[in-house]
């Protein structure tokens, strides 16, 4: 027993679990704020444009059963928006962490860059 709790220790100290948590927390959060703009502002601007429609409320009756198409068209924009944010999200996290590598460059890459530079002058 007491080697099971060991690695069970060891694998919630590599850091991915708890990475991981973070991120589900996170993205629950922020989950719930694209929700509301989409939900609170998007749809009805949206809903707006196309002549006051509100999607969530389109329904097709087949018979007994009731298809709730808007809801599908409401849940894909909300999708698609969430996708976007993260996308653009990430995309200005790759751009600063990507510039904050470059600037801390150790003193051998500066000296072997500025050879590498003096070499191509000289041919």
């Amino acid at each position: 027993m007491k080697k099971f709790f060991d690695e069970f220790k060891k694998f919630i100290e590599r850091g991915n679990v708890i990475d991981l948590a973070v991120g589900v927390l996170i993205g629950g959060a922020f989950s719930n704020i694209v929700s509301s703009l989409v939900n609170d502002l998007f749809m009805p601007l949206i809903g707006i444009v196309i002549g006051g429609h509100d999607f969530t409320n389109l329904t097709l009756k087949v018979g007994d059963a009731v298809i709730r198409y808007g809801s599908l068209i409401q849940n894909i924009v909300d999708f698609l928006i969430i996708a976007f944010c993260i996308f653009i999200f990430i995309s200005i996290m790759n751009k600063f962490f990507s510039k904050k590598k470059d600037s801390k460059k150790s003193d051998d890459v500066i000296l072997l860059e500025e050879i590498r530079d003096l070499l191509k002058k000289e041919l």
